[in-house]
């Protein structure tokens, strides 16, 4: 990578604080006009000749049409490689680089306004803006861009020629985090197969019969949760609320999903005054909106009532984990209530579950843990490189560190 590390010298006062003496401190409406987006006569949900994807920011980030527009005089139409804001909406600040499309009227284009200044440097010279933006956003109800701040915002401009290296370096660090990116969905999408594959035919086997569950082996049992000798079921219940501490005094104390992560919760709070208790291993569902999402106790702590402790005494626990994992939706519509989504113990209790045999059930876990093993070194990688993106942004953005051209 070009870089050829911090300079201390040629630097210059400006009112943006320091910057290098090459570069200039422009205002964003010297080098834009935006043009606001029009919201089309007709929107269909499939695409057609002579219709384009309406660019809604689902598009935008996850590459996902879901609406067309048709090509016309009366809508704003994005070619590949425009800049975008989003102006309206809860998000309203946020930058894109634009697909071929029709503008959503929520959003607005950057026509760029000179010649001598790079379309992806300043894409990435603005997404360090979006803080400050989103902050300062106008309106009671649907929040959007204040025009004021925005035309004002200063902008620090190297020569063209360090704009363009800056900029390469940038979408490169980009592009690899978009290849780790596919390789989680693709690893994603291997998990979820092979949990429908061994969580309805196990392995090997060639005879199965309809359940309660659904078409399973034949040689797999399956009863109510709370006809098995093998499992305990275990309710959470929450501590007087003046027990709470964050100084790690008590036990560590759980109350629900949002203490969650992809296998095991990260507790924020400890309790003097335990009640309920999950040990290690324990897989906890949460029993309050939202219903249905599962981790495994890592340590001995004490659960609230947003959560329930199913207690494997005799199995692998990681079996069950998949398992309830990819019976979520099953027992999320067993949940009552119409805002606030709750299950009972009695509800929980008469979920029915297989028995495979424990060395098959070890078999499996064996399996779906090494996919999830996987995941979790890619997102651990993805997370590592997007904290170099943000430092080479920082650094190369504001000239700390220089490029050589």
């Amino acid at each position: 990578m070009s870089i050829i590390g911090k300079w201390y010298k040629a630097f210059k006062q400006t009112e943006i604080g320091k910057i290098p003496k090459e570069w200039e401190a422009i205002k964003f409406r010297e080098v834009f006009s935006c043009i606001k987006g029009k919201k089309p006569a007709e929107l269909i949900d499939e695409y057609k000749e002579n219709y384009l994807p309406y660019l809604s920011t689902e598009y935008l980030r996850e590459n996902k049409a879901t609406k067309f527009a048709r090509i016309s005089e009366d809508v704003i139409s994005i070619n590949k490689g425009d800049l975008i804001l989003l102006w309206d909406g809860s998000n309203a600040g946020e930058f894109f680089i634009g697909k071929e499309g029709i503008l959503s009227s929520t959003m607005v284009k950057l026509q760029l306004k000179k010649e001598n200044i790079d379309s992806v440097f300043v894409f990435y010279l603005l997404k360090i803006k979006e803080y400050y933006l989103s902050g300062l956003t106008r309106g009671t109800g649907i929040p959007h861009v204040d025009r004021n701040v925005l035309e004002n915002l200063t902008l620090p401009l190297p020569p063209l020629p360090e704009q363009q290296k800056i900029a390469e370096i940038l979408s490169t660090v980009d592009e690899a985090i978009e290849e780790v990116d596919e390789s989680i969905a693709k690893t994603e999408r291997l998990k979820k197969g092979l949990m429908q594959e061994l969580l309805t035919k196990g392995i090997g086997h060639k005879e199965f019969k309809d359940t309660e569950i659904g078409r399973i082996p034949k040689e797999w049992k399956v009863v109510r949760l709370k006809e098995s000798k093998e499992i305990d079921l275990i309710m959470g219940q929450s501590p007087p609320g003046k027990s709470y501490n964050k100084k790690g005094e008590g036990l560590p104390f759980i109350q629900g999903k949002a203490e969650f992560g992809n296998m095991y919760p990260s507790p924020i709070l400890w309790t003097t005054q335990p009640t309920k208790i999950a040990e290690e291993g324990d897989i906890l569902i949460s029993v309050r909106a939202p219903v249905g999402d599962v981790n495994i106790c890592p340590y001995r702590l004490c659960i609230g009532r947003g959560l329930a402790a199913i207690r494997i005494k005799e199995g692998s626990n990681i079996f069950y984990f998949y398992w309830f994992q990819k019976e979520k939706q099953r027992i999320e519509s067993i949940g009552k209530g119409s805002t606030f989504k709750a299950i009972t113990k009695d509800e929980l209790s008469n979920i029915f579950i297989p028995f495979p045999s424990l060395p098959e059930q070890q078999k499996i876990a064996e399996i779906l843990s090494t996919v999830d093993k996987r995941l979790v070194l890619l997102r651990n990688k993805k997370e590592k490189m997007e904290r170099v993106k943000k430092g080479l942004m920082n650094d190369l953005l504001t000239g700390k560190r220089r490029v050589k051209v």
